[in-house]
């Protein structure tokens, strides 16, 4: 079996909510656990960290994972959706698993399963090939983002040393419901018995009350970082962001600067300080490096990403009402020239109320990405349309990103967002 084999039956021949969505959601811990015993239970060999959320438990996973192997541990990082290789979901130190290693690995599930009635999905296999990864690679600890939800994702095997709750917004409610106190309930799934939890943002009643509770019951310590914001002030540019007084050193200087990353970063440094207690060297010195590298040391990428100077190009991955709250404002906020946003979603999210909140002096150019999921771009125009926003629609991405450069002044912005896989997209076509 050679690598693209490999991947194309993992794409083909498992249901991966990444290309067809609602239809591979595969609720319950059974099948993973099965498929865990079979390989060992490799998750029992190293502690882990869990963090899930609505927004922003990528990056924070990638920024704790890049603190973390700067004091000098070796890390595992396990993420999703990836945007150009697969192998992008599981990283050792930043390094993406070699392609031999997801072809050994798929080869062995294979000849182990043959006689077992397991039947996994794409990310049932891809967490238990990630646990396994790490096992083989030795990690003194991995961080492991939450795929969906929380309570019945395949990643809740785990018992971590602390579990981290970046916020709840709306977002798959078909899946984790239609109420905020419900989603929460969800997401207070990964809380384990006894073991630390941090929530990040605790400002609305229900879900604070539904996470603490939910703590409470698990005899789990409860830290919530926006009662007790850990800095001064933030002091935000397009190239990065500066924190004033933290408990790490009077300046920690970060990579990302979206709008949404301070309140990731109030997370992140309640978690380590949650990490150092618990008996982690974590020095001043690694967490300044992890923000400040955090890119270049785990892959980030899609998170307010400059991808061109002229015109001044910026990608975000944001996808749900709770991301766009932050993407708006940052976009509106533009003067030095014409805003040009590139715009494609998939099809199961709230499209109405996100278009409600983008500037309506901007140029749109309406496209599609190239996953089965997306939304095309004439039903896209045409709901635009009712919340008076108009622009013209392209078959693809890259097409729309040729119109828009075409269009540009070079003092003008081009936006490009609304799905993670128009995100991917741009990458690829402008590489």
């Amino acid at each position: 079996m050679t690598y693209k084999e490999a991947v194309e039956y993992l794409y083909n021949a498992t249901p991966q909510f990444q290309q067809i969505g609602a239809a591979a959601y595969k609720p319950g811990l059974d099948t993973v656990r099965r498929l865990s015993r079979l390989n060992g239970e490799s998750h029992k060999k190293y502690p882990t960290i869990h963090i899930a959320g609505t927004n922003g438990k990528g990056s924070t996973a990638h920024t704790i994972a890049a603190v973390m192997q700067s004091a000098g541990y070796r890390v595992g990082l396990f993420t999703s959706p990836h945007l150009i290789d697969f192998r992008e979901r599981i990283r050792v130190n930043g390094d993406m698993i070699p392609e031999s290693e997801v072809v050994l690995w798929l080869e062995k599930y294979l000849r182990d399963t043959a006689e077992n009635s397991i039947s996994p999905s794409f990310f049932e296999l891809t967490t238990v090939m990630a646990f396994d990864w790490f096992a083989k690679a030795g990690v003194d600890i991995a961080v492991i983002e939450v795929g969906l939800g929380g309570r019945l994702d395949s990643t809740n095997i785990i018992t971590p040393v602390l579990s981290v709750i970046t916020n709840i917004s709306f977002d798959h409610t078909a899946q984790l419901g239609n109420t905020l106190s419900a989603i929460a309930s969800e997401k207070a799934g990964i809380i384990k018995p006894g073991i630390p939890v941090v929530l990040g943002e605790g400002d609305i009643p229900e879900v604070r009350e539904v996470i603490v509770d939910k703590a409470n019951e698990a005899a789990a310590p409860v830290f919530i970082a926006s009662d007790n914001i850990p800095f001064d002030k933030a002091i935000r540019s397009l190239e990065e962001t500066t924190y004033i007084g933290t408990p790490f050193g009077d300046t920690v200087k970060a990579a990302l600067s979206g709008h949404c990353q301070t309140r990731n970063a109030a997370t992140i440094f309640t978690a380590l300080l949650q990490l150092r207690k618990a008996g982690y060297n974590i020095t001043d010195e690694a967490v300044a490096r992890g923000f400040a590298r955090v890119c270049d040391m785990t892959g980030l990428a899609g998170r307010w990403m400059r991808l061109s100077d002229s015109p001044l190009t910026i990608a975000d991955t944001g996808h749900n009402i709770g991301g766009w709250q932050y993407l708006a404002p940052a976009l509106e906020s533009w003067q030095h020239g014409k805003l040009r946003c590139i715009l494609g979603f998939v099809n199961d999210k709230d499209i109405s109320s996100i278009l409600s909140l983008l500037p309506r002096d901007a140029v749109y150019y309406f496209t599609r990405a190239s996953v089965p999921r997306a939304l095309d771009p004439e039903t896209l125009q045409c709901i635009a349309a009712g919340n008076g926003i108009d622009g013209n629609i392209y078959p693809d991405v890259a097409c729309a990103i040729a119109a828009a450069r075409a269009d540009a002044s070079p003092r003008d912005l081009i936006f490009i967002g609304g799905s993670t896989f128009v995100v991917a997209d741009a990458i690829a076509s402008l590489r």
